[in-house]
């Protein structure tokens, strides 16, 4: 049985490859959407260029041939630009949405015109795929092969039992095979190794690169600007931070786990007591990315403060700086002036180049997968990349927890020596922080 999927304009917009993402089957796009999509063409933020993909790619099967009787596709199905004057009449539906109930009709004509057939209405809208329902609609929200349950997220660690000589012998050489290890080998993922006969006995690694064994995690006797670990999943994030063969880092952890501060104070230490790297480069999405700054009054610093305070807040704590020295003029300023630390919008980062520099970019859960891409590509030779979020706290509403950027390069790097990813559960900002996050 042919399936027929008709797309609702946020699909569109949500991902513009949607067009060619249902296989074999048909996929329908309203007329009406065309003429919703043509309303965001011009806007410069991530809504632009997918409306601007989504009517290159129908002016590019336009050429094809007729697209309102459906153009063919290579890997079978078709796409179709579909039109109807069928109205719904209103004491069915009452609403002043007009181009959805446009959409609800165009799916309505297609399933009275193929009888037999399944005829999906596709759109990112709960409202209508509610209405849809009521009209004998079968109705789907837009789910592609990368989106998965938050709670199915890969946490970056699992746990491993020996006994309490096995303990000992990795203790003494910094090492041990992973002959009997139950779980996928995956590098850089860490290992709680639980001594079963005594609980309190136990250590901490991770999987080699090679993937040839568990080696000890990176241990900093003076810590990082004066921040040590305060639990082991802190511990495992610092051996990332700390390693310079990974070059791009994922920490994903609700508010006041120490993801941000952890990640600010690694590049802070390479960049000044080692020197691995020319500066630090922080950054976090002014949202919507994209937005023209012009609109707030002040210099581009002025303009960024209020978005990157949390930033600023981060930096003086390491600096350890009293109430007295930051009524007398101490600040971050300090770090910008000497050229160590550097604040910039993630707005103007495309086609930028970065080399030898250590980039932390805060709540990159707002950012769309297209959009962490240009990040990551901007990294030039000798660059680290720390991406920092919390799926659950999700200010693009455009975006959820399974969809966002940030979840989707966990799931994409998840299998590359360069990559590590850590899930911080426990909050160390202070015990009514933690209360919060835990309750609310």
């Amino acid at each position: 049985m042919r399936k027929y999927f008709v797309l609702d304009t946020n699909v569109l917009l949500h991902d513009p490859g949607a067009l060619y993402a249902f296989a074999d089957n048909a996929v329908v796009v309203p007329i009406y959407v065309i003429e919703e999509i043509d309303q965001f063409k011009r806007d410069l933020n991530e809504l632009g260029r997918s409306a601007r993909e989504v009517s290159r790619s129908l002016d590019e099967l336009r050429k094809q041939g007729e697209i309102s009787k459906g153009i063919e596709k290579a890997s079978g199905g078709s796409i179709q630009v579909y039109f109807t004057d069928r109205m719904i009449p209103v004491e069915v539906v009452q609403s002043n949405h007009a181009i959805d109930n446009r959409i609800l009709a165009v799916a309505l004509d297609i399933a009275e015109n193929n009888p037999g057939e399944r005829v999906i209405l596709v759109s990112k809208d709960i409202n209508l795929r509610i209405r849809a329902d009521v009209l004998g609609l079968e109705a789907v929200d837009y789910d592609n092969s990368d989106r998965m349950e938050i709670n199915e997220l890969y946490t970056g660690m699992n746990e491993y039992e020996l006994d309490g000589e096995g303990v000992d012998d990795f203790y003494k050489t910094g090492f041990r095979g992973v002959e009997d290890y139950q779980y996928e080998l995956v590098a850089n993922e860490f290992v709680h190794i639980k001594n079963r006969d005594n609980p309190s006995h136990s250590a901490l690694g991770k999987i080699s690169k090679d993937l040839q064994g568990i080696v000890p995690i990176t241990r900093l006797k003076d810590g990082l600007w004066g921040i040590r670990p305060r639990n082991k999943e802190q511990s495992f994030a610092i051996d990332l931070l700390m390693d310079d063969e990974v070059k791009l880092v994922t920490l994903v952890g609700k508010a006041g786990t120490g993801k941000t501060l952890l990640a600010i104070a690694a590049g802070l230490h390479k960049a000044t007591e080692e020197g691995k790297y020319q500066r630090v480069l922080v950054s976090r999405p002014i949202f919507p990315l994209g937005r023209d700054l012009g609109y707030l009054p002040g210099t581009v610093e002025e303009k960024l403060s209020p978005w990157m305070q949390p930033i600023f807040d981060n930096v003086e704590f390491l600096m350890g700086l009293s109430n007295d020295e930051k009524k007398g003029g101490r600040s971050y300023r300090e770090l910008v002036d000497l050229g160590i630390l550097e604040i910039e919008p993630l707005t103007y980062i495309r086609g930028r180049s970065i080399p030898n520099q250590f980039m932390v970019v805060d709540e990159a859960q707002n950012l769309t997968p297209h959009e962490v891409k240009t990040i990551v590509s901007r990294a030039g030779e000798g660059t680290k990349i720390v991406l920092t979020g919390d799926p659950y706290q999700i200010d693009n509403p455009y975006m959820d927890s399974t969809n966002n950027g940030l979840v989707h390069v966990v799931n994409r790097f998840r299998p590359e020596k360069i990559f590590g990813h850590v899930t911080l559960f426990k909050g160390e900002r202070s015990e009514l922080a933690e209360l919060a996050a835990n309750l609310m």
